[in-house]
């Protein structure tokens, strides 16, 4: 049997994170969703209006005997702007807040390290928030693998192509020694 464990953070649009994380390999599933927020299965509509206190993020199912979540954490922070607060290029907002949600305290302690040891990387301080998780609620059915359903569509192509590109060329050495991605 497989080992399984759980992430949960959010780094902007969700569609971003989603289609970054989904390219790793030990990755047995991910779901769009919701975190951190003051009411229980909030509609896309309301989390956009950012009044309902949810950041929009992803609960990723993973094999930490293939990626470990120190990995996942690394990759993950690198994939987006840690240090703009509420904002992830156009997408503005608490919904879009840098945030990871962690499960147990061994998550936190990761966290907490890889926070470390990308401070030297950016000029600004990192405004992630490291919360402990509560509660996931998965968003509408077409918001899941919105990328790989949508990759031509306009923002698919401007926002999260970058993206992709930018795992590939970031992490290629570590990542095929590691035999994360193809």
């Amino acid at each position: 049997m497989k080992n399984k464990a759980i992430a949960t953070f959010g780094g902007g649009c969700f569609w971003c994170i989603e289609a970054v994380i989904q390219r790793l390999k030990g990755i047995e599933t991910i779901k769009s969703g919701y975190s951190d927020g003051q009411i229980k299965n909030p509609p896309y509509r309301e989390v956009c209006t950012g009044r309902t206190g949810h950041a929009e993020v992803i609960q990723v199912v993973f094999n930490p005997d293939i990626i470990s979540y120190h990995n996942l954490i690394t990759i993950f922070m690198t994939s987006h702007d840690p240090t703009t607060l509420n904002r992830q290029g156009a997408d503005a907002g608490t919904q879009y807040r840098s945030i990871i949600l962690y499960h147990d305290e061994t998550q936190k302690t990761i966290a907490e390290q890889v926070f470390n040891e990308l401070k030297p990387v950016y000029a600004s301080p990192i405004v992630t928030q490291l919360k402990p998780f509560q509660a996931f609620y998965e968003a509408e059915e077409e918001h899941q693998n919105y990328y790989n359903n949508n990759s031509e569509a306009g923002y698919c192509r401007m926002v999260i192509d970058p993206k992709i590109y930018k795992l590939k060329k970031m992490y290629a050495d570590k990542l095929k020694d590691e035999n994360l991605i193809d």
